[in-house]
């Protein structure tokens, strides 16, 4: 399984009021499972469920509000 971590300052605002992280499908891979967690102010990851978009080759990890956390993935092309 693969990971890759994000930060607060890579959300983007979108155009419904909610923030986004943009990674090209060639990054995390087309068809991949993902899992989303959430890293809390005490250090811990907890799982979440979010809305993720696919378009123009890219896959966007959307949220209500910036925060941390990190994408866990098994890559499938």
């Amino acid at each position: 399984m693969a990971t890759v971590e994000f930060k607060k300052e890579d959300c983007v605002k979108g155009d419904f009021d909610e923030f986004h992280v943009k990674y090209k499908m060639s990054e995390i891979g087309n068809g991949s499972n993902l899992l989303v967690e959430i890293l809390h102010k005490d250090g811990i990851y907890n799982m979440v469920q979010v809305p993720i978009r696919r378009s123009d080759n890219s896959i966007f990890i959307c949220f209500s509000e910036p925060t941390d956390g990190r994408l866990i993935f098994e890559k499938y092309d």
